[in-house]
């Protein structure tokens, strides 16, 4: 870029209604001119688990495109960046939906967002999955017994979806970071998403989400590592209709996460808050 310039920027905390207890995503309005490493520069400075880049659509089916990065990679799609940048649109009038839908286009392709009062119902992308033997290996990363075969679940994100005994147990996992950053990059796979059925009358399941080989050591509340629990309980023929998930009180937030199964198809359901706006000075 050739001189400083202010780009529009929002920080918008999602899957909350109450800011600070959510989880953070930056969305720079402008991205029109960054090159990616310009963009992976900003993301690595904001020093959240996503920094997303919204650009005028390259398809006319799509409302507009989004970039999504990690503190040190690019990613085609991540549930929760996506939902907060869509409100970020919404509320700046960058993009308004038609018939109650929003178009967004990433590198999964052309997702639909459903608007649905505070509520964004985001049909994500179809998940595959892949089977997982090194399951001492990751009991002892985890440094805790599982249920079940764990597998990896492609949802864009590669997830390793385990589950755990319950709640309580899920609280008390404190993985081996280093070991699971290797698991990771060696089978390049986001990280780990763990889960158990809750019993504190406010949701059905706990999840947690480590992706420390992506400079995220523990993700507050995370929209793929959700969506791929839920596409693992489909595959189990569990899970019913949908449920409520809860994630990030190990972090001090309080997370709330909902899933919905229609036909083939999972919603992934969240609000968010704006609690930063402003401008993001680039040069």
């Amino acid at each position: 870029m050739s001189g400083p310039r202010a780009l529009r920027f929002r920080q918008v905390d999602v899957f909350t209604r109450v800011p600070f207890r959510g989880n953070p995503v930056a969305v720079v309005l402008q991205g029109e001119g960054l090159s990616a490493d310009e963009m992976q520069r900003i993301a690595g400075w904001t020093n959240l688990s996503e920094t997303t880049f919204v650009l005028p659509p390259s398809s006319g089916a799509a409302d507009y495109r989004l970039r999504i990065f990690t503190p040190r990679a690019e990613l085609p799609f991540a549930g929760h960046p996506t939902i907060g940048s869509a409100h970020a649109v919404l509320e700046t009038g960058v993009a308004k939906a038609r018939s109650g839908v929003l178009k967004q286009e990433c590198g999964a392709g052309i997702l639909s967002l459903e608007v649905e009062g505070e509520t964004l119902w985001l049909d994500s992308p179809l998940a595959t999955h892949s089977e997982f033997l090194e399951l001492k290996p990751l009991e002892k990363i985890l440094n805790s017994k599982f249920k079940g075969s764990p597998l990896i679940m492609n949802v864009g994100p590669r997830w390793l979806v385990a589950e755990l005994a319950d709640a309580k147990a899920v609280a008390a996992i404190a993985p081996d970071m280093p070991a699971l950053a290797e698991l990771s990059n060696r089978l390049s796979i986001g990280g780990v998403t763990v889960y158990g059925p809750a019993s504190d009358g406010v949701a059905e399941i706990h999840v947690r989400s480590f992706a420390p080989a992506h400079g995220i050591l523990e993700d507050p509340v995370c929209g793929s590592g959700n969506i791929s629990v839920a596409a693992y309980l489909r595959k189990a023929g569990r899970g019913a209709g949908g449920y409520v998930a809860r994630q990030g009180m190990q972090l001090g937030r309080d997370g709330r996460v909902s899933i919905r199964f229609d036909g083939g198809r999972i919603l992934l359901g969240g609000s968010a808050v704006t609690c930063v706006e402003g401008t993001l000075h680039a040069g």
